[in-house]
C-alpha cells in the first residue's frame, strides 16, 4: 500500500517529462527568451513611451534600468530560492510575477506606475531565470543531452537580446508600445501551466535566506551604475555621483563580510575558489559589458543616421541571431571532442575582432559596409562562447549548490551589462560634449545670420553636424569597448585552463528527489 501511495505521488512529476523532454527544453528556453529579450524589445518603443507619458529624456533610461538594475541586484537571491524551495515551484512564481508586472506596465498611466512595473518585472525574471537554467542541470541527463539542452538554452539566451529588437519595432509599428509588454502575458501563463506537466522538481535542500547579502548585494550594485549613469550627465566630481560611488564600496564591502560570516551565504565564495569558474564568471562579465552596448549603439546608429524605421531596424539585427545561433549549435555538438578552450579563446578573439572592426565607424558607413560585418563577427563569438562557459561555470558543483552557481553566472552578465554600457555611455557623452563643441563653431564659421539665430534658440545642431557628433561618440565609445574584450581574450587564454569537456557534478537526470 505505501509503496502503490509513494508511486501515484511521484507519478506526475516523472511521467510525462520522460515522454517529452523537447518539451520540457521548450518550456525552459521559452522562459529564457522571455525574459532576455525583455532587455532590448523596450529599446524601439522608447520614443512611444516617452510621448505617451510624458518622460523627461533623463528619466526615460530608467525604463530600462528600473528592469536590469532589479534583474540583475535579486539574480542570486533567485538562484538560491530555487535551491531552498524546489526550483520548479520557484520557477512558476517567477514566471507569474513577470507575466502579471508586464500587464501592470501595459496598461500604465503614469512614468512612476510604469517605472514600478518594470523593476516587478526585473524581480520576476530574477526569480525565474536562475531557476531555468538549473533546471536543465537537473532534468537532462550529463553528456551528450545536457550540453543539447545547454546549446539550446544558449542559443535563445544569446539571440533574445536582438529578438526583442525585432519584435519590438513589429509590436511597436503595427499595433502599439503597450504590445511590448502585453506578449508576455499569454506566453507567461503557457509556461505556467505546462511547467508542472513536463519539468521535474528538484530535492529542496534546507537552508535560510540570507537577505542581508542580498540587500547589501543588489544596493551596492545599483549604486555602482546609478554613478556612472549619473556620472555621464553630471560629471565625476558631482556630490551625488560621488555619493553613489562611496555608498556602492561600503554596501559592497558589507556584502562580501557578511558572506564570509552567515553559515548560508546567498553566495558561497569558495565558488570562486576554482580556478576555471572564476574564470567564467570573468569572462561572461566582460564580454556582456560589450554587448548590452553593441545593441545600443549599433540601434542609435541605425536609427539616427541611416534612418531606418523602428520595424528596418528591428530587421537589420537578424543576422547576429542568426550567427549566435548557428555558433551556439557548433559549439554545443563539439564539446565533447574539442572541450570548451578552443571555443573560449576563438570565440573572444572574434569578439574582439568585431569591436575593432565597429571603431571604425563613420558618418559615411553604410549598413552593410560598416555594420553587418562587425556584427555578425560579434554574433559568432557571443555564440562560440555561451555553451563552454555555461558548461565550465556548473562543472564539479555540488547539486544543492548549482542554483547559486547559474545565479551567478547570470548575475555577471546582467550587472557587466549595466556597468558596461553606463561606462561606455558615460565615455560617449563626453566624447559627444567635445566634439560638439568643434562642430558648433564649425556651423557658425560657415552659416548664416538666419541659421545662427535658429541654432542659438533651438540649441540644436543641423545635419550633418549633429550626425558627427553621434557617429564621433559611438566610435569612441566603442575604443572603450576595447578593453573589455581584450579582457575577456586574456581570461580565456591564461586563466581557464580546462581542455577537456568539464564534468558536472553527479545530478539525478529525474530532478534529484523526485
Amino acid at each position: 500500500m505505501a509503496s502503490s501511495r509513494a508511486l501515484a505521488e511521484a507519478s506526475p512529476a516523472t511521467a510525462r517529462r520522460g515522454q517529452h523532454p523537447g518539451i520540457a527544453l521548450t518550456v525552459i528556453a521559452a522562459t529564457q527568451l522571455m525574459v532576455v529579450l525583455d532587455i532590448t524589445i523596450v529599446n524601439i518603443a522608447l520614443p512611444h513611451i516617452q510621448q505617451a507619458l510624458k518622460f523627461s529624456t533623463t528619466d526615460l533610461s530608467w525604463v530600462i534600468n528600473a528592469y536590469t538594475l532589479t534583474f540583475g541586484g535579486l539574480l542570486l537571491l533567485g538562484g538560491r530560492a530555487g535551491d531552498i524551495l524546489g526550483r520548479r515551484r520557484v520557477f512558476i512564481v517567477g514566471v507569474l510575477v513577470f507575466s502579471l508586472a508586464s500587464l501592470l506596465g501595459g496598461v500604465a498611466q503614469s512614468s512612476a506606475w510604469l517605472l514600478a512595473a518594470r523593476a516587478l518585472q526585473g524581480l520576476g525574471g530574477a526569480i525565474a531565470s536562475p531557476t531555468a537554467l538549473a533546471l536543465i542541470a537537473t532534468n537532462f541527463r550529463e553528456g551528450p543531452e545536457r550540453n543539447r539542452a545547454f546549446g539550446v538554452y544558449s542559443a535563445v539566451a544569446g539571440a533574445g537580446g536582438a529578438v526583442g529588437l525585432l519584435l519590438g519595432g513589429m509590436l511597436t509599428s503595427w499595433l502599439s508600445w503597450r504590445w511590448v509588454l502585453f506578449v508576455n502575458v499569454p506566453i507567461g501563463i503557457a509556461i505556467a501551466l505546462l511547467a508542472p506537466l513536463y519539468i521535474n522538481e528538484s530535492e529542496r535542500h534546507p537552508g535560510r535566506f540570507d537577505l542581508t547579502g542580498a540587500f547589501t548585494a543588489t544596493g551596492g550594485m545599483v549604486s555602482l551604475v546609478y554613478g556612472f549613469i549619473r556620472a555621464s550627465d553630471h560629471g565625476w566630481t558631482d556630490t551625488v555621483t560621488l555619493t553613489a560611488f562611496g555608498l556602492a564600496v561600503v554596501l559592497l564591502a558589507a556584502f562580501l563580510v557578511n558572506e564570509r560570516r552567515v553559515a548560508q551565504p546567498i553566495t558561497p565564495l569558495h565558488l570562486f575558489r576554482e580556478r576555471n569558474r572564476s574564470g567564467a564568471y570573468g569572462l561572461m562579465l566582460c564580454v556582456s559589458a560589450t554587448m548590452f552596448s553593441i545593441f545600443f549603439f549599433i540601434t542609435l546608429f541605425v536609427q539616427n543616421i541611416l534612418g531606418f524605421s523602428p520595424l528596418r531596424a528591428g530587421f537589420a539585427f537578424l543576422p547576429i541571431s542568426v550567427a549566435i545561433i548557428a555558433a551556439a549549435q557548433f559549439a554545443a555538438r563539439n564539446q565533447l571532442r574539442w572541450g570548451p578552450k578552443p571555443f573560449l579563446v576563438a570565440g573572444s578573439l572574434l569578439v574582439l575582432g568585431g569591436v575593432i572592426w565597429a571603431t571604425r565607424i563613420d558618418i559615411h558607413s553604410s549598413y552593410a559596409g560598416g555594420i553587418l560585418g562587425p556584427t555578425l563577427l560579434f554574433g559568432l563569438g557571443m555564440g562560440s562562447i555561451f555553451v563552454p562557459v555555461l558548461l565550465t561555470a556548473v562543472s564539479r558543483v555540488a547539486p544543492h549548490e548549482t542554483g547559486a552557481a547559474t545565479g551567478m553566472l547570470n548575475t555577471t552578465q546582467q550587472v557587466g551589462g549595466s556597468l558596461g554600457l553606463s561606462i561606455l555611455v558615460t565615455v560617449y557623452g563626453t566624447a559627444s560634449r567635445n566634439e560638439a563643441g568643434q562642430q558648433v563653431a564649425a556651423f557658425l564659421r560657415q552659416a548664416t545670420p538666419a541659421q545662427a539665430a535658429e541654432f542659438r534658440a533651438s540649441g540644436t545642431l543641423p545635419a550633418p553636424y549633429s550626425s558627427e557628433v553621434l557617429v564621433h561618440g559611438i566610435a569612441t565609445a566603442f575604443q572603450m569597448g576595447l578593453v573589455f574584450t581584450s579582457l575577456a581574450v586574456l581570461i580565456a587564454v591564461f586563466v581557464i585552463k580546462v581542455r577537456r569537456a568539464p564534468q558536472a557534478a553527479p545530478v539525478s537526470p529525474s530532478g534529484g528527489g523526485t
